[in-house]
């Protein structure tokens, strides 16, 4: 097993950092790597914004649902998904790209090029003995987020970076199994088979939190999402993408 890998497989989010900023080269690294991230034909439809204003910080905090990690951490990192850059592209080519530009298509693959670049940045900045979150409670108010960051119209933040060094480390959450990932040549659809795996999986997470709280939450991963889903978050999105002229 090499450095990349054991840096990989060791990941846990870190909610909190000390009180120590990164360096203008390591934020340049970690944005290099970002970049250096396969990008669909080229495109590279995604721009980073780099949040140094305290006060900014702390209304993303706010945004976030008041996660006071977001306004204390070594750096900020806001991955979008832009294509306000192709718009200046078909004025500058005076090319016929506007329905290409409004198309589902060119959408999914702005989402895919900033979620590339942005796991990109995430390793990088593990690498460096740094540790990482992502903050994807900004789309809690985009509007408000868009006006703070001050971002043109095709232009949506979809979430936050947050990187700094580790003030404390949590245990690392057990992933699903790989048998429940991994399909081989055709999507394995044994229902029985699926909850089998899925209720041992519950029975890993359970243990889980028990060794975490010292037996005050012992709630499966099943219940997890079922309760997150129930809530219907964050349904305003549609109506918000389309006000950016996108996904058409």
């Amino acid at each position: 097993m090499n450095d990349v890998i054991e840096t990989i497989l060791a990941h846990r989010s870190v909610r909190k950092f000390e009180d120590k900023k990164l360096t203008r080269e390591q934020i340049e690294t970690i944005v290099r790597c970002a970049q250096a991230a396969s990008t669909s034909s080229f495109v590279q439809a995604y721009s980073i914004i780099g949040v140094t204003d305290q006060a900014k910080k702390e209304k993303l905090a706010a945004v976030a649902g008041n996660q006071q990690y977001v306004a204390d951490n070594g750096h900020l990192f806001v991955l979008c998904a832009d294509l306000h850059r192709h718009d200046v592209i078909r004025e500058m080519e005076n090319a016929d790209m506007e329905e290409s530009i409004k198309s589902t298509e060119k959408f999914m693959v702005a989402l895919i090029d900033a979620a590339l670049a942005a796991q990109n940045a995430a390793i990088a900045a593990e690498s460096m003995g740094l540790g990482i979150c992502y903050i994807g409670g900004l789309r809690n108010n985009l509007d408000e987020v868009s006006e703070i960051l001050q971002t043109p119209k095709r232009v949506i933040p979809l979430f936050g970076l947050v990187v700094g060094y580790p003030a404390k480390i949590n245990n690392q959450k057990p992933r699903l199994p790989i048998s429940n990932i991994y399909h081989e040549n055709v999507y394995q659809q044994d229902q029985t088979q699926f909850q089998n795996q899925l209720q041992e999986y519950n029975e890993t997470i359970q243990q889980y939190y028990r060794e975490r709280t010292g037996g005050k939450r012992s709630d499966t991963w099943t219940g997890q999402i079922a309760t997150s889903f129930e809530k219907k978050n964050r349904m305003y999105m549609n109506d918000f993408i389309k006000k950016h002229d996108l996904n058409k």
